[in-house]
């Protein structure tokens, strides 16, 4: 999974802040880039699937109601 130079420039300030709120640790900037890489390839694929999953699984609500759309109009 890649994310664009620009997702990581607007991504990384939002680590190294939550870091400084939640953890009381200061991060600089490659620290916090080193730490999206580490996510990105240790839970980025499951996040993606999990993902496809949630859109199969809309998709299949939605098709389902269409069809029922479809059915009462039979005559």
């Amino acid at each position: 999974m890649k994310i664009s130079a620009d997702e990581k420039a607007r991504i990384i300030p939002r680590i190294q802040d939550y870091c400084s709120r939640e953890l009381e640790t200061e991060l600089g900037g490659f620290e916090a880039e080193f730490l999206l890489d580490f996510f990105i390839k240790e839970v980025g694929d499951q996040v993606y699937n999990q993902a496809l999953n949630d859109v199969i699984a809309s998709l299949d609500l939605q098709l389902d109601a269409m069809k029922d759309n479809l059915y009462a109009l039979e005559k």
